[in-house]
């Protein structure tokens, strides 16, 4: 299994689910170019296709011939990238506080940087952030500590990326397994949002996570594995 974080975020928000699965399954946790620990690449190269290649090339040093993606937010995006770049890689897809298309997505885009500009660096935006997640108070110290860790431009390039890309076209040609869930209390991409994927994607299971926000997997951990492990059940069952 290969997870893969949201926008600002790192790999940590995974740290729940790697020790809770990792004599299931061979795990690894992600971080993308622009995010987390790895060095701010040239902006110009944070985007959809890039953060493609880094799955891809994760998949490879894990040794995957095949893999269950599990993404949330951007990593939701990074997962619709590999179902149309290497279908044949993919046995499963978990989707998590995601979206097949943003609504208004450039003026979301907009509104974002708006509010990086006018905080004046990362670690006041970040603060205004996670007021905006509804996260809790240790969720965001943590937030604030993963988002302030790179730099204005990497974390603008990364937004872009994230919100513009429109996979509602691809949903019906996914034909691998199929969990979509999402936070009862996201208010970042809500629950029709993720609804929409579920209907579009033939056989996909839906499930909302109560007392959880956007990123549900690290704020209701324990449910969120339990849905998880009964996807995991299922196929190898099926």
């Amino acid at each position: 299994m290969l997870f893969v974080h949201g926008v600002g975020s790192t790999a940590e928000i995974w740290d729940a689910q790697l020790h809770a699965f990792a004599s299931r399954a061979r795990c690894g946790a992600l971080e993308l170019r622009g995010n987390g620990a790895v060095p701010d690449p040239d902006p110009a190269t944070i985007a959809r296709e890039g953060f493609a290649l880094d799955a891809i090339a994760a998949l490879d040093a894990l040794q995957a011939e095949r893999a269950i993606i599990v993404g949330c937010s951007l990593g939701g995006v990074v997962a619709f990238e590999l179902a149309r770049r290497i279908p044949e890689r993919l046995a499963g897809l978990v989707f998590v506080g995601s979206f097949a298309k943003y609504p208004d997505a450039e003026t979301y885009v907009a509104r974002i940087l708006a509010a990086v500009e006018a905080a004046g660096d990362m670690a006041a935006f970040a603060r205004a952030r996670t007021v905006q997640l509804g996260l809790p108070p240790q969720r965001e110290r943590e937030t604030i500590e993963q988002m302030t860790r790179k730099s204005r431009s990497s974390y603008e390039a990364a937004t872009r990326a994230t919100w513009t890309g429109d996979y509602r076209r691809d949903l019906a040609a996914i034909c691998v397994p199929t969990l979509v869930m999402v936070g009862e209390r996201d208010r970042v991409a809500p629950r029709a949002l993720s609804e929409e994927i579920a209907a579009g994607i033939p056989g996909a299971r839906f499930v909302e996570l109560a007392a959880a926000g956007h990123v549900a997997n690290a704020d209701a951990p324990e449910a969120f594995n339990a849905e998880l492990r009964a996807f995991l059940d299922g196929i190898a069952t099926s």
